[in-house]
């Protein structure tokens, strides 16, 4: 029964994110070649509203739904990793013309050539699995 409101949650997102067109091609064409604001207002708006909820987490001392106190340990003070990861996750999103959550929301909508990229996908993060003892961290 918990997890049913996770699902309803995840649902909500995928709707949310589909009518807004977020996961449109034709709108992360147009943010990647700067031509409309569209999807900036929508990261940005998402950015502004996660920081003020890890303000209000750790200002009030927020507890999880276990009832643990929410512990946000601080990033790594070289902040080179996050720009490399950044910029393949950032490349990858550009070339497919999609990121990980719009290919489930699109899958759930019809668009059954996402098979393709969400099998990739998961090959990559497997690869990553197997090699993670192997790479710089």
């Amino acid at each position: 029964m918990r997890m049913s409101r996770y699902i309803f949650v995840g649902i909500l997102l995928g709707f949310t994110l589909y009518k807004t067109e977020a996961v449109s091609f034709f709108r992360i064409f147009e943010m990647f070649h700067f031509q409309a604001f569209h999807m900036y207002g929508i990261i940005g708006t998402s950015v502004v509203l996660g920081m003020g909820i890890i303000y209000l987490i750790k200002h009030f001392h927020i507890k999880s739904t276990d009832g643990q106190e929410i512990v946000i340990n601080p990033k790594a003070k070289t902040y080179r990793r996050y720009i490399i990861g950044g910029f393949i996750f950032g490349l990858g999103w550009a070339l497919a013309g999609i990121c990980p959550a719009p290919m489930f929301i699109l899958l759930g909508s019809g668009y059954t050539v996402l098979i393709l990229f969400l099998a990739s996908a998961m090959l990559g993060t497997y690869m990553y699995g197997v090699l993670r003892k192997r790479l710089p961290h």
